[in-house]
C-alpha cells in the first residue's frame, strides 16, 4: 500500500483493493475539492500551521463533535467522510495485523478492513484529544480491538446453528432485535413467548454451536405449551400455532438475529454522493470567522495542554530508559510487533507467566512515573483518573513504537 504524503490527499482519499492487498487511491471530488478550498489563500503566518496533520485531523475532529452538539446531520456526515478518509492507514494495518496474528481466521485482509472501517463512528465516539495522543495513534487501538471484537462475534455466528444462536441470545437483544424488524407490541409479545417455549423444552444434553433443529416430538410439544400458556401470557387467547408455524416462526427469528449481529457489511469505504448536488462548503464554518479554526489557531488551553502533553511524554522515557533491557523488549515486541504473550514467550524463550510477569510489572512503573507527575501538578487520583491514566499509557507506548 503506498503511503499518503500531501494533506489533500489525507483527507479525501479511500484505499481501493484489487485482490487482498490495497490497490490504489481512489479520489472523491468534493471532499478533495473542499479540502482545496481550505488550504488555498492562507496567510504566510499560518502556512505551517494549516499543513500540518495532526492541525487538519484535530481540526476535523472538532468540527464533527461541534456539528454533532448541534444536531447538524447532514454536515456532520460529510465531516465524518474527510475523517474516514484520513483513517484509512490505521485501519489498514490493524486489519493486516489481525489477519497476521490470526492463521486460522476465516476473513481476508479487504474483508476485515471493511468490518473495522465500518466502526469509524465507534472510533471517533471513543477519542478523547485531551489525553495527548493523535487521532491516528488512537485509531490503531481502537480499530484493532473493535475489529477482534467483532471477528470474534462474527465467528461465534458462523458456527452457530440457528437453534444454538436461538438458545444464546438473550431476552433483552431479541427484544431489540423483534423491534428493529418493525412488529408491533403484540406481535412482538407472541414472538418472545414462543422463544420462551422453544428454551424450555429445547435443552440439548451437551452445550455446541451446531446444535441440531427440533425433532417432529419436539415441536409439537412447544406449539402445545405455546397454545396452552397463550391467554396467560399474551393476555389475548390470539390465534393458535400449529408445529409448522412455530418451526416457522422460530427459523424466522434466528434469520433476524444473525442478521443483527452478523449485518452484511457492504462497501462502506468510498462514500456515494448519489443525487446530493449541494456543496459540502455549504455545511461548513466559515474559515474568516471567529469558528473552530481560530479556537485551534489560537486557543491558550491548547498550548498549555500541549506543554503538559510535552512533559508527560519526556517522564515516561525517562522512566522506560531506566526499565531492565528484557522488559523493554517485552514492551516493544507488544507494543510495536503486537505480538500477543504466547509469541512473545516463544521469542524471548521464557514461560507465559514471566512474561505476563514482566509486562505487568513495566506498565505499573510507567503508571508510577504517571502519578507521580500528576501529584507534582495537584492532579488528585481518583478511581478514574487512574483509569484514564491506564488508557494514556497505552496510548503514548503505542504512539512511540510506532515511531521508532
Amino acid at each position: 500500500m503506498r503511503p499518503r504524503q500531501k494533506i489533500i490527499e489525507l483527507f479525501s482519499t479511500f484505499l481501493q483493493f484489487e485482490g487482498d492487498f490495497g490497490d490504489r487511491w481512489v479520489a472523491d471530488p468534493q471532499l478533495r475539492r473542499q479540502m482545496q478550498q481550505l488550504t488555498q489563500g492562507q496567510a504566510t503566518a499560518a502556512e505551517q500551521e494549516l499543513s500540518s496533520e495532526k492541525f487538519w485531523a484535530l481540526y476535523w475532529y472538532r468540527h464533527w463533535s461541534y456539528l454533532g452538539q448541534q444536531s447538524e446531520l447532514p454536515a456532520r456526515h460529510h465531516t465524518q467522510l474527510h475523517l474516514s478518509a484520513y483513517l484509512q492507514e490505521p485501519c489498514y494495518w490493524a486489519a493486516h495485523q489481525t489477519v497476521r496474528k490470526f492463521s486460522d481466521l476465516q476473513y481476508r485482509l479487504p474483508d476485515c478492513f471493511q468490518i473495522a472501517i465500518a466502526e469509524v463512528l465507534t472510533v471517533l465516539k471513543g477519542f478523547n484529544p485531551d489525553r495527548g495522543a493523535s487521532l491516528k495513534t488512537y485509531a490503531s487501538m481502537a480499530f484493532s480491538s473493535t475489529l477482534r471484537d467483532a471477528l470474534r462475534q462474527r465467528q461465534i455466528v458462523d458456527l452457530s446453528s440457528d437453534w444454538a444462536l436461538l438458545r444464546r441470545v438473550s431476552k433483552k437483544r431479541l427484544s431489540e432485535v423483534l423491534h428493529q424488524t418493525g412488529l408491533d407490541s403484540k406481535e412482538t409479545e407472541q414472538y418472545l413467548w414462543l422463544w420462551i417455549c422453544f428454551k424450555q423444552l429445547y435443552v440439548p444434553s451437551l452445550p455446541t454451536g451446531k446444535l441440531p433443529p427440533p425433532n417432529s416430538v419436539l415441536w409439537d410439544g412447544i406449539a402445545q405449551l405455546y397454545n396452552a400458556e397463550r391467554l396467560n401470557q399474551l393476555g389475548t387467547a390470539g390465534t393458535p400455532l400449529t408445529a409448522g408455524a412455530a418451526e416457522r416462526w422460530l427459523t424466522q427469528m434466528a434469520r433476524w438475529v444473525r442478521s443483527f449481529l452478523y449485518p452484511a457489511v457492504g462497501s462502506l469505504n468510498t462514500p456515494q454522493f448519489g443525487e446530493d448536488t449541494q456543496e459540502l462548503q455549504d455545511n461548513l464554518a466559515d474559515l474568516a470567522t471567529d469558528s473552530l479554526l481560530n479556537d485551534l489557531v489560537s486557543q491558550e488551553e491548547a498550548t498549555d495542554r500541549s506543554q503538559q502533553q510535552q512533559q508527560l511524554g519526556e517522564v515516561l522515557s525517562s522512566a522506560l530508559t531506566q526499565l531492565d533491557s528484557q522488559s523493554q523488549a517485552i514492551l516493544k515486541l507488544y507494543y510495536q510487533q503486537h505480538l500477543t504473550q504466547q509469541q512473545i514467550m516463544r521469542e524471548m524463550a521464557m514461560s507465559q507467566a514471566s512474561v505476563s510477569r514482566r509486562l505487568s510489572k513495566a506498565r505499573e512503573s510507567l503508571l508510577r512515573a504517571i502519578g507521580q507527575w500528576a501529584q507534582h501538578l495537584n492532579i488528585s487520583l481518583t478511581p478514574d483518573r487512574i483509569k484514564e491514566m491506564s488508557t494514556v499509557l497505552d496510548e503514548w507506548l503505542v504512539s512511540r513504537y510506532q515511531t521508532v
